[in-house]
């Protein structure tokens, strides 16, 4: 039976004794206590870091906090290792965090090697197993009670796995060679001899890395949430190269319909008639792009969290609102999301405007989807089960 209910009571314990033997022997048996943390109660979160060495500060690294540096101080509980913070979430919230480690608390835009900063500070933390790791950046993930699942989905047992096969392709409109493709087909598809729909998403090393589409998809079709389809995810380039090429760009269009798709059907059993098209962030520019240029050929599109305002490119990015409402023809089915914590500008703001014009086409399949989340790999990983349903939802027979 634990011996407190709520971190408050555990509080009050601590300032009856008065010795700071005392209040570290009651530290010890909270960590010993509950192992796995923060600690969630209602709307509240507690966060704690413990260190047997001297530590001047410690803070809470969360970008929804509106500060530079965006960090919340943790206090140090007299005497002991024990740092603390208690902070308010929506319910629903799917966020990511570090700690920050004896940082310099200085604001992050006068930081002038913020790489540095970063790796001799910035910590996940070491009391919540809930991780997403990447090679540039490790970030623990907060989820509170109502939030959706933040899975590893490949350890899910007892699912049929479907197969990627890994590919190199050039394109001469885009001008690069050598760049990876990576292409799913569904459990049962190598004997069935059928055709399956095909969905291409953008950032093909995100899809078939951090956020696992292929064990998403593999769930999906077990559980009859999501037909049986090849899914097709195209590596894009390097940061400056990526918005290039995938900021309204009529090349990156033609790639797609007279390189890639071609690459595709020679190899697979695709299903010409049931063809879509996705992405994150400016990858869901380019497949919004491709999807209005031809909705006869895309007629499903998933965008996550695409840029629709002001910032690099708004001249363009800004014009999708009207062509959405001026499109003569759309694809069948669009599913859209933003986090509500994303910049209001440039993402959540000119998301429900979109959303606004989207609802009012009676002949559309739409989704529209707020995530509890900032601008970043988690909440696309999160969101990612709905989008796939919803853009290609099994058919009832």
């Amino acid at each position: 039976m634990p011996r407190w209910k709520s971190f408050e009571a555990f509080l009050a314990d601590t300032r009856q004794v008065t010795s700071n033997g005392q209040r570290q022997a009651l530290v010890d048996e909270l960590l010993d206590e509950r192992q796995i943390w923060p600690w969630i109660e209602g709307r509240q979160a507690t966060f704690i870091f413990s260190s047997l060495g001297s530590r001047k500060s410690v803070a809470l690294n969360l970008d929804t906090i509106k500060a530079d540096p965006p960090f919340a101080p943790m206090t140090n509980m007299p005497g002991t290792t024990l740092w603390y913070v208690t902070r308010k979430f929506e319910s629903d919230d799917l966020l990511d965090y570090l700690l920050a480690i004896d940082d310099p608390l200085t604001p992050l835009a006068q930081e002038r090697d913020i790489v540095a900063r970063v790796a001799d500070h910035w910590r996940v933390d070491p009391n919540n197993p809930l991780k997403m790791q990447t090679a540039q950046q490790s970030v623990s993930v907060l989820r509170m009670e109502n939030a959706r699942p933040f899975l590893d989905w490949a350890a899910l047992k007892n699912v049929p796995h479907g197969r990627v096969r890994e590919h190199s392709v050039d394109s001469n409109q885009l001008g690069f060679k050598d760049r990876k493709l990576w292409v799913y087909t569904p459990p049962g598809y190598d004997g069935s001899g059928m055709v399956y729909p095909l969905l291409i998403l953008q950032d093909g090393q995100w899809a078939n890395g951090l956020l696992q589409v292929p064990a998403i998809a593999d769930v999906l079709i077990k559980h009859k949430r999501m037909t049986p389809m090849v899914i097709a995810m195209m590596q894009s380039g390097p940061h400056q190269e990526r918005n290039r090429e995938y900021t309204s760009n009529d090349k990156h269009y033609a790639s797609l319909l007279i390189e890639l798709l071609p690459f595709i059907q020679a190899n697979y059993r695709i299903d010409s008639t049931n063809l879509g098209v996705g992405g994150v962030a400016i990858g869901a520019i380019a497949a919004a792009h491709a999807a209005l240029k031809n909705p006869a050929v895309f007629n499903g599109l998933i965008m996550i969290s695409p840029p629709l305002g002001q910032g690099e490119g708004q001249d363009l990015l800004t014009q999708y609102t009207s062509r959405f409402e001026n499109a003569r023809v759309l694809p069948q089915r669009i599913f859209q999301s933003v986090g509500r914590y994303e910049a209001k500008a440039r993402f959540l703001k000119p998301a429900e405007s979109l959303r606004d014009v989207l609802e009012r086409k009676s002949d559309l399949a739409y989704h529209f989807t707020t995530v509890g989340s900032g601008h970043g790999l988690v909440g696309f990983k999160s969101i990612l089960p709905e989008a796939l349903a919803a853009g290609f939802p099994l058919e009832k027979s």
